[in-house]
């Protein structure tokens, strides 16, 4: 017995240790890049969904064209809003898209740096004045004293309030420039992030809680976006939110937002 156990020991002893399993590398993601198709028209369209006190979902569309262009050592994007789309009744379509109305057929420039990092309206005062004098002319004619309200809620609107409502659809688009894709977790939300060759897709899930009266109801945000990592544009993002029961019920999906970004005019 003790042969034998010195003989095993001098086997371990004089045989090399095993090497240790190399580690496994994480996959690289593809690095992002910016640049889009110069000279190309493209169609942008952005959906919005929202709960009815009916019940049912009201479906209204932003349907944008965009070009871009060289402008120097930046880029420069054209971008104008040719109509909204939606099967709401008119009174209630007017409510959702009002604002946006004297926007339709105004082309909006923006100068975006070279490496997509920042989106800025070309001479926005001057781009305004064109959106007020329609606004003026819409409440001149307007027979409703919804419309005049309307046009005079625009007209009061601070700067960074006209660049909101003219611009958070475009500065979405930019990938590098969007300050709402996760570059990682927070408190409260889990993040996923895949890449499949030049498509990066980024998953965003919020959960919390609202008080409904004396009861807590649960609320979900859930954000997709897909990257193109070739180009730096953000051909799409879909942003579900999710409202549970105070009973502890099935959530029932309250509002959802699409954009979507393809090649070709709108028409």
């Amino acid at each position: 017995m003790i042969g034998a156990a010195l003989m095993l020991l001098a086997s371990q002893l004089g045989s090399a240790p095993t090497p240790p399993p190399p580690p496994v590398s994480a996959p690289i993601a593809a690095p992002l890049q910016f640049a889009p198709p110069i000279g190309q028209p493209m169609t942008y369209r952005v959906t919005s969904r929202r709960l009815g006190r009916d019940g049912a979902m009201m479906n209204y569309t932003l349907v944008y064209a965009l070009q871009w262009d060289r402008a120097g050592r930046g880029l420069q994007l054209a971008a104008t809003l040719r109509r909204i789309e939606t099967d709401a009744r008119p009174e209630l379509a007017q409510m959702l898209t009002g604002l946006l109305q004297p926007l339709i057929g105004e082309p909006m420039t923006y100068l975006v740096a070279p490496d997509g990092s920042s989106i800025d309206l070309v001479d926005p005062e001057a781009q305004w004045q064109r959106v007020l004098g329609k606004v003026q002319d819409m409440a001149a004619k307007a027979a409703q004293g919804e419309a005049r309200q309307m046009a005079g809620l625009l007209a009061a609107m601070t700067p960074v309030e006209r660049d909101r409502l003219a611009s958070a659809d475009v500065r979405a688009l930019v990938a590098p420039a969007n300050s709402s894709i996760p570059a990682s977790a927070k408190d409260g939300t889990d993040i996923a992030v895949d890449q499949d060759g030049n498509r990066r897709t980024v998953t965003e899930v919020e959960r919390s809680e609202v008080k409904a009266g004396d009861a807590a109801r649960s609320l979900k945000i859930a954000t997709t976006w897909t990257i193109d990592t070739a180009t730096g544009l953000v051909l799409g993002e879909r942003r579900e939110t999710w409202t549970g029961g105070a009973d502890g019920g099935e959530p029932r999906l309250a509002e959802e937002r699409i954009r979507e970004l393809a090649a070709g005019d709108p028409g």
